[in-house]
Parts: structure tokens; C-alpha cells; sequence
């Protein structure tokens, strides 16, 4: 399923003469044949990932639906159906498990009918599980559309990355593969802001309104060239590398390396069962389940889901959907940061930030309701430290979308195998959204159970743990090669 694109580009064509600012030979050297400085034209790749990547939009918007409105659902007015509390939390879990159900389906599904056309058809059910949710007349049919709408975003997560991985350019590849985890953050800010202006009903229709947009701008652009040739389509696949690379661009290159690669590949296949037992599968594995564990052990979904009422519990004196409005900003700002940044400082920097920041901001947020709910500070001073929760959230928001929040599914894209990268890879973002649907589903009972501060010096300590680990046991993938990572795993 999942073609390893590192090897397969591994070899940029050589460049010579005098380029202009597009990359191609500046017209003193047009005697000398026209070949890219780079990769070739970024504007192709660009606007093929921001196309592809709307999905994600869509996506975004799922995964927040609940947290702007969450008063409406406790209160019975959104449709007129009472909720309580465990109602509530199955509506915001059952996204996670249908996510989680669409993973490893969806790798073969890209397989068969290409990465473009199992994209394109996630319109389907994202509009099937949002016309159920605006039509619902009972909680089952919330339910049931959360789990389709869920569904869509579980195949969203594995088709999308992919055809990105497959029609970027190496040297772009970094940037525009971190674009996914943008998006994501960008349909979330969407929510929070279209959920402060416009009642629970015409919110949900506007987010209704968004898999149709991506159907319609992605609909023009091309198939993955990786995966036209991995089917003998030859022709096609050179005709899409062109339109992605630009007309100038001498895919010739490159043709003959995805040809190689895939050559090899069908020579070196062996079992599954023999390259899980190797030294290199197996660590790698516990790697990406372990960055899996720490993504979402940190919180991420809990706040993602319920941030306004985060706000609204924390006594704070700002008004709680303006709060996320301002977390969503931050986690926006600090996502592109990193798409930016990710190939230059490495994973490993950026992990170790990551979760030291987020151990320190979580723990802020803990004492600040240890000192609320637990002491007899009086309600003035309570009211001065109301800057806290917002603060401690926006520097929690900007640490996760600097590292923790985007570099794991890098790590797990590069540190797999090639012969067994498409089933793993799948497992192990399976276990990903298992790990989402439980804290999801179990993080509002825990919390009134045992208090907002044990859980949150939960979380804190699980990112302190987590930074631990990164520091001791992740090789640096930046810049290496698939056989070079193999190599370092074998250790």
C-alpha cells in the first residue's frame, strides 16, 4: 500500500547552469538542455497538497464539532434531544472508533482504485454522517452519524498523507507532509469560530458544507504518479509528474527511479511473518506505538473536544468560546511553524521541546484547579489567576503543534520497512485512534471523578515520561535514508 517515496526519490537529478527564480535555466543557457534546479515547480506540488489536504479541513471540523456546542447538547437544544452526560461522551468518542475501523481498510482500498479516486470518494460518507446528524430526530442517529463521519476522517488519515508523500518532491516532501496536521488545525479553528457566531444547527450545516468544497477542488488535480506506474501505467504516471513538476522538468530521472525501486521491490518480497521478526520491524514498531501512546496520552483530545467547557469550568473571566478561538489560533500559527522547521532542526529537537513544554504547561493548569477546587483561596484571588487556564492551554496548543502533534506520523512514515510499511503503518494509526477513543470517551467521567487537576497532572506526567524516551531511545531520521534508519535500528 504505502510505496517508501524516500527510496523511490532518493536521487535527485543533477542540475547544471544558471537558473532563474522558477528553477529552470535562465535564458543565457538555453543551449544547455532546460533541467530543474531542484524540484522543478513548487507551485504544482503546492497546490496539490492544499487541494488534497482540504480533506483534512473537513476532517478538523468533525473532530470539533462538539466543543463549540457543548451547552446546546447538555441543555437538549440542538434538535430537541436530551443528552447527559455518558450520551455526550459517546457522541464525541464514536468519532474515534469509526476512524479507527476505516485505517487498515482504506490502505488496500488506495491500492485498488488509486489514492485520487479513495479521496475523492470520502465525500460520500462525510455527507452521509452530517446529513444524519442535522436530520437526527433521535441520539441513535447522532450516533450513527459521528461513526460515519468518523469514518471518513480515519480514511482521510491514510490516503491523504500518502498521495501527498507520493507527489512531492524530496525536497519538499518534509514541508508539504506536515500540511495534513495544518489543515487539521485549520478546520478546528473554523469550528471554534463559526460555533461562537452561528446557532448548533446552521454550525453543523456549514460543516456539512465542506466535503463538497474539497470534492470540487481536488477533483482536477492528478493521481499520484507512484501509483499509476506501481500498476504499468507508464505513460500516465510520467504525463503526472510533469504536470506536478512542470513542462521545463526532466522527469526522466526520477521515472527511473520509481521504475527501480519498484523492481526491487517485487524481487526482494519476503513474508510477512519473517520481517516482523526482524530486529529493525519490531523496534520500529514499538517506536511508532509508543509516539502513538504519548500523542494522545498528553490530552490533545481531550481538549480538542471539550476546550470550551475547559474554559467554562476554569473561572476564567474570558468568555469560553473566545478562549478556543485563541487556542485554535495558536495551534494554526505553531502547526505552519513546524512544517517549516521540521526539516531543518530534526525530530528529535523538536519531540524533546515538545513534550517539556507541554509537561510544564499541563502542570500549570493542574495546580491552577488544585488551588480552585481544592483550597480555600478566596474567589478574588481565583478570579486574578484566571489568565492561567487560557495561558497554560495556548502554551500546551503550540507545543503539541510544534512537535508532538505532527512529527510522530513523520517518524512512523520513514522508520518502516518497505515490505511490510503498508500493513504496520495502518496498525499502528489504528492504535492511534483506539488510544483517541478512550481518552475521549472516558476523559469527562474520570475528570469529575477524580478532579480537572489529577487528570491534567496525568497528562503532564505522561508528556514528562514521553520527553524521557525521545531523549534516550528515538534515532534521528532527518535526512536519512530508509536503509540508513534499518541500519541504525539494527543496533
Amino acid at each position: 500500500m504505502f510505496q517508501d517515496v524516500d527510496s523511490l526519490l532518493s536521487n535527485p537529478a543533477s542540475t547544471s547552469g544558471i537558473f532563474n527564480e522558477s528553477g529552470y535555466e535562465s535564458s543565457e543557457n538555453r543551449n544547455v538542455p532546460s533541467t530543474p534546479r531542484s524540484s522543478g515547480k513548487k507551485i504544482p506540488q503546492y497546490v496539490a497538497t492544499f487541494t488534497a489536504t482540504f480533506s483534512a479541513v473537513a476532517g478538523g471540523l468533525v473532530l470539533a464539532w462538539t466543543s463549540p456546542i457543548l451547552d446546546d447538547l447538555k441543555d437538549g437544544k440542538y434538535r430537541h434531544i436530551p443528552l447527559d452526560q455518558s450520551e455526550i461522551g459517546w457522541i464525541g468518542s464514536f468519532v474515534t472508533l469509526g476512524a479507527m475501523a476505516m485505517c487498515i481498510p482504506t490502505g488496500f482500498v488506495c491500492d485498488l482504485i488509486g489514492r485520487k479516486k479513495t479521496l475523492l470518494l470520502l465525500v460520500i460518507p462525510f455527507t452521509v454522517g452530517w446529513l444524519l446528524i442535522l436530520l437526527a430526530e433521535n441520539i441513535l442517529m447522532i450516533y450513527f452519524g459521528r461513526i460515519i463521519t468518523g469514518m471518513a476522517v480515519g480514511a482521510c488519515c491514510i490516503a491523504t498523507p500518502l498521495y501527498v508523500s507520493e507527489i512531492a518532491h524530496k525536497t519538499l516532501r518534509g514541508t508539504l507532509g506536515s500540511y495534513f496536521q495544518l489543515m487539521i488545525t485549520v478546520g478546528i479553528l473554523v469550528a471554534y469560530l463559526a460555533g461562537k457566531f452561528l446557532s448548533s444547527f446552521h454550525f453543523t450545516i456549514l460543516c456539512s458544507v465542506f466535503p463538497g468544497a474539497f470534492f470540487i477542488l481536488f477533483f482536477f488535480q492528478p493521481e499520484s504518479p507512484v501509483y499509476l506506474m506501481k500498476k504499468g501505467l507508464y505513460d500516465q504516471g510520467k504525463l503526472s509528474l510533469i504536470r506536478l513538476r512542470g513542462d521545463l522538468y526532466n522527469v526522466d530521472a526520477e521515472i527511473n527511479e520509481i521504475e527501480g525501486c519498484l523492481k526491487e521491490n517485487s524481487q526482494t518480497a519476503i513474508s510477512l511473518t519473517a520481517m516482523l521478526k526482524k530486529k529493525p520491524a519490531v523496534k520500529a514498531f514499538i517506536i511508532s506505538a509508543s509516539l502513538s501512546f504519548f500523542q494522545q496520552f498528553c490530552g490533545i483530545n481531550a481538549v480538542i473536544f471539550y476546550a470550551s467547557d475547559i474554559f467554562a469550568t476554569s473561572g476564567t473571566n474570558i468568555d469560553s468560546h473566545t478562549a478556543c478561538i485563541i487556542v485554535g489560533i495558536f495551534q494554526v500559527f505553531a502547526t505552519f511553524t513546524s512544517s517549516l522547521v521540521i526539516d531543518k532542526l530534526g525530530r528529535r529537537v523538536l519531540l524533546l521541546i515538545s513534550t517539556l513544554v507541554i509537561w510544564v504547561s499541563l502542570l500549570q493548569l493542574a495546580v491552577y484547579f488544585t488551588l480552585k477546587n481544592r483550597t480555600t483561596i478566596d474567589h478574588h484571588t481565583v478570579t486574578e489567576l484566571g489568565f492561567l487556564p487560557v495561558g497554560s492551554l495556548c502554551l500546551f496548543i503550540i507545543a503539541y503543534s510544534l512537535g508532538l502533534g505532527p512529527v510522530p506520523w513523520v517518524i512512523s512514515s520513514e522508520i518502516f520497512p518497505i515490505e511490510i510499511k503498508s500493513i504496520v503503518s495502518s496498525v499502528s494509526i489504528s492504535f492511534n485512534w483506539f488510544l483517541a477513543f478512550v481518552l475521549t470517551k472516558y476523559y469527562l467521567p474520570v475528570s469529575d471523578s477524580v478532579g480537572k487537576d489529577s487528570t491534567y497532572y496525568f497528562f503532564s506526567t505522561m508528556s514528562l515520561i514521553g520527553g524521557i524516551l525521545v531523549y534516550f531511545c528515538l534515532p534521528e531520521t532527518k535526512g536519512k535514508t530508509v536503509n540508513e534508519i534499518q541500519k541504525e535500528l539494527d543496533r
